[in-house]
């Protein structure tokens, strides 16, 4: 059998995110956002300057406390987040 490389792996944990029903607490999605976020290097999303949002505010934390990962790690602990939650 052929071992799956990180990149598969990320977009079939990705594919499996997209497709959970179950509520998720706030601090678990934006884990999941952080890790996303710094696996794919889209940050574009994250708000620099989030005024008056605070929904904007607490992403923005939770991407810059993952910020220091290289995306290879930030994939690896996506993928470990959401088989966690898939059982």
């Amino acid at each position: 059998m052929e071992e799956k490389d990180l990149d598969t792996l990320f977009n079939e944990a990705f594919q499996r995110a997209s497709d959970m029903t179950q509520v998720l607490p706030p601090d678990v999605m934006l884990r999941i956002y952080a890790y996303y976020k710094q696996a794919t290097g889209n940050t574009t999303g994250v708000n620099p300057h989030p005024t008056h949002n605070l929904r904007e505010a607490f992403k923005l934390n939770a991407w810059m406390q993952v910020r220091h990962l290289t995306p290879n790690e930030a994939k690896k602990l996506y993928i470990e987040t959401i088989n966690s939650l898939i059982k």
